[in-house]
C-alpha cells in the first residue's frame, strides 16, 4: 500500500513540475515579444516620426533664405525680361499702305485702307523685314512709323511670296536693328515673346508670351481659288493677331528667331512664324552691296511634310526635296532632272526642307553651277545645274 502510494506520488510530482516548467517557458516568451514589440515601435517613431533638430541644422534660416532666394531670381527675371523687352521694341516699327488719317482705330474698313502690321529694323542705314501681305510686292509703297513716331515712305525692295517675307528701304540713318538668333537649334518648350501692332497704331508694339509649341510645321493655304503651302514654320501659343503680322518672335535673351506670319483662326493659341535663318543671306547681301541678285534652280519643289498633301507616287521619302514642277523657261529644264525626282543634297550639304534649299541658294549667284544628287527610284546620280537670275 505504501509502496503503491509512493509510485503515484512521484508521478504525480513530475506532471506538476513538467507543467510549472512549461509555464514559465510561455510566460518568458511573452515577456520576449513585449519587449521586442515596445523597442520597435520606439525605434520607428524616433527615426520616422519624430524629428529633433540637430545644431548644426537651422531650418527655419534655410527655408528663408531658399524663399528670398527665389524671390530675388523671379524678380531679377522679370527686370531682365522687361529691359529686353523695352530695347527690343525700338527696333519694332508699323507698316500701313495708307496714311492714317483718322484719329480711332475703329473707323470703317480700317483694316483694309490702312493695311495694319508690324516689321523690324535689321540694319543702321534703314532696312526693314516684314511679310509680304503686310508690305505688297517687289516695288510696292508702304508708310513705315518708327518707335519715336516719325513716319516715313518705304519701298518694297525684294518679297517672296512663298515665304510671305519682304524686304523694305527707308531713308533713314543711325537705327538700332534686331539681333538674329539661330533658328535651326530652337525647341519646343521654349519661352518665346511675341511684338507687334495687333488692331492698330493705337495698341502698337504689344507683347505676347508664350513657348514654341513645335517646329517644321507645314500649313496649306487656300485663297483665291488657289492652294500653297507654308513649310518648315514655327508654332507657337504666343497671341498672334494680323496686325501682328511682320513682327518678331522673340526668345528671352532678345534674339530674333521668326516673323510672325498667320494665325489659324478656327483655333486659339495656334500661331506661325518663319524661321530667321532662311532670310540672313538676303539681309546680309543688301546690308553689304545694298541689293540681291537672286538665282533660282527654276524648280517647284516641296519637302516631305507637304507630301501629305500631295497625290504623288512618292510618299515613302524621309529626307530631300520632292521635285513637283520644272519650270520649262528655267536652269532645271535643260538639265536631267525630272519630275518625281528626290534631291537628297546641294554642292555636298544634306536637304530635309524647303527653308535649307532656299537659304543655300540665297547664298548663290546668278551663273553660279550648283551640284544636286538626286534619287529616281533606285537610280542615284549627280546633276550639275547653273543658276540663272530669277
Amino acid at each position: 500500500m505504501f509502496k503503491l502510494f509512493f509510485i503515484v506520488k512521484n508521478i504525480y510530482g513530475d506532471n506538476v513540475k513538467s507543467k510549472h516548467k512549461k509555464g514559465f517557458k510561455i510566460f518568458i516568451l511573452i515577456i520576449f515579444f513585449i519587449f521586442l514589440l515596445y523597442f520597435g515601435l520606439y525605434y520607428v517613431y524616433m527615426n520616422f516620426i519624430v524629428v529633433y533638430p540637430n545644431s548644426e541644422y537651422n531650418t527655419q534660416a534655410l527655408d528663408s533664405n531658399f524663399y528670398s532666394q527665389s524671390v530675388e531670381e523671379v524678380i531679377e527675371k522679370s527686370v531682365s525680361v522687361s529691359d529686353m523687352i523695352e530695347k527690343v521694341s525700338e527696333s519694332v516699327v508699323g507698316i500701313s499702305k495708307l496714311k492714317n488719317t483718322s484719329n480711332s482705330i475703329f473707323s470703317n474698313n480700317f483694316d483694309s485702307e490702312l493695311g495694319i502690321g508690324t516689321g523690324i529694323i535689321v540694319s543702321s542705314n534703314g532696312y526693314i523685314l516684314s511679310n509680304s501681305h503686310v508690305t505688297g510686292e517687289k516695288y510696292s509703297s508702304c508708310y513705315i512709323t518708327l518707335s519715336n513716331g516719325n513716319t516715313y515712305d518705304g519701298k518694297v525692295v525684294w518679297s517672296d511670296t512663298n515665304l510671305d517675307l519682304s524686304i523694305c528701304k527707308i531713308n533713314a540713318d543711325s537705327l538700332t536693328p534686331v539681333t538674329f538668333g539661330d533658328s535651326s537649334s530652337v525647341k519646343a518648350g521654349e519661352f518665346v515673346f511675341a511684338i507687334g501692332n495687333p488692331i492698330g497704331f493705337e495698341f502698337q508694339r504689344t507683347v505676347t508670351s508664350g513657348i514654341i509649341s513645335a517646329i517644321n510645321r507645314t500649313i496649306k493655304l487656300e485663297e483665291n481659288d488657289t492652294v500653297s503651302y507654308m513649310t518648315d514654320l514655327i508654332q507657337t501659343d504666343a497671341t498672334i493677331n494680323p496686325g501682328n503680322s511682320g513682327g518678331p518672335l522673340l526668345l528671352s535673351n532678345g534674339n530674333v528667331i521668326g516673323i510672325n506670319t498667320v494665325k489659324i483662326t478656327s483655333a486659339e493659341g495656334i500661331g506661325f512664324a518663319v524661321p530667321i535663318n532662311v532670310i540672313k543671306p538676303v539681309i546680309d547681301s543688301f546690308i553689304k552691296v545694298g541689293g540681291f541678285d537672286e538665282a533660282s534652280l527654276g524648280i517647284l519643289a516641296y519637302d516631305s511634310n507637304v507630301i501629305p498633301y500631295l497625290t504623288t507616287s512618292s510618299k515613302n521619302f524621309t529626307s530631300g526635296i520632292y521635285v513637283a514642277q520644272i519650270s520649262t523657261t528655267g536652269p532645271a529644264a535643260s538639265s536631267t532632272l525630272r519630275e518625281g525626282d528626290i534631291i537628297n543634297s546641294i554642292d555636298g550639304f544634306s536637304l530635309t526642307t524647303m527653308n535649307d534649299l532656299r537659304a543655300y541658294i540665297y547664298t548663290k549667284k546668278p551663273n553660279d553651277t550648283v551640284v544636286l544628287n538626286i534619287s529616281r527610284g533606285k537610280i542615284t546620280k549627280d546633276i550639275s545645274i547653273t543658276l540663272s537670275k530669277k
